[in-house]
């Protein structure tokens, strides 16, 4: 998976009311109108640099706070592929997975914004393109991959017919 980074000014601590305020959680139900406000406190217009498949990139307890879920569907609904973190939240980091959204750990301070980037799960290496470097990637475990393949939890469920012996 080859992508583009995309870069938060703060990158550490970044919150679920930052990836998408509480204000628009019972307000706006379609998934890309939401996307249209993700990091607006932030960044005014952010959803405007985004391109189908690029990755965001941030650093330490990226979507600590609340349990929204709208943060992880916000940011897959805007067309970002993958978020490249130091580390998450635990609870954003099961959402995420839950819808399908791929999050990978490792260290982040080698990348700057429009960076090309590329991911491969398989290795657990991430490469930036752009300056040459290779970064091991902590595993994604089996049962998230799983939901990542199948678009999320749910659509793995209606697959498979429940869970078929993933813990």
């Amino acid at each position: 998976m080859a992508s583009f980074a995309r870069r938060l000014k703060i990158s550490n601590d970044i919150n679920t009311d930052y990836i998408i305020s509480g204000r628009y959680k019972f307000k706006i139900q379609d998934h890309k109108e939401l996307a249209k406000h993700i990091f607006e406190d932030l960044e005014e217009g952010f959803y405007k640099r985004i391109k189908p498949g690029d990755f965001l990139v941030a650093g330490d307890n990226f979507g600590c706070g609340s349990s929204r879920e709208q943060a992880p569907v916000a940011l897959k609904a805007s067309g970002i592929s993958a978020v490249v973190a130091r580390s998450y939240a635990r609870i954003f980091y099961r959402n995420a997975f839950n819808v399908g959204l791929c999050l990978v750990e490792c260290e982040t301070n080698y990348i700057d914004d429009q960076d090309e980037l590329e991911l491969d799960l398989d290795k657990n290496m991430l490469v930036n393109v752009s300056k040459g470097v290779n970064v091991e990637i902590k595993p994604v475990p089996e049962v998230m991959r799983k939901f990542l393949e199948a678009g999320g939890v749910i659509d793995y469920f209606k697959a498979h017919g429940g869970f078929g012996g993933v813990t």
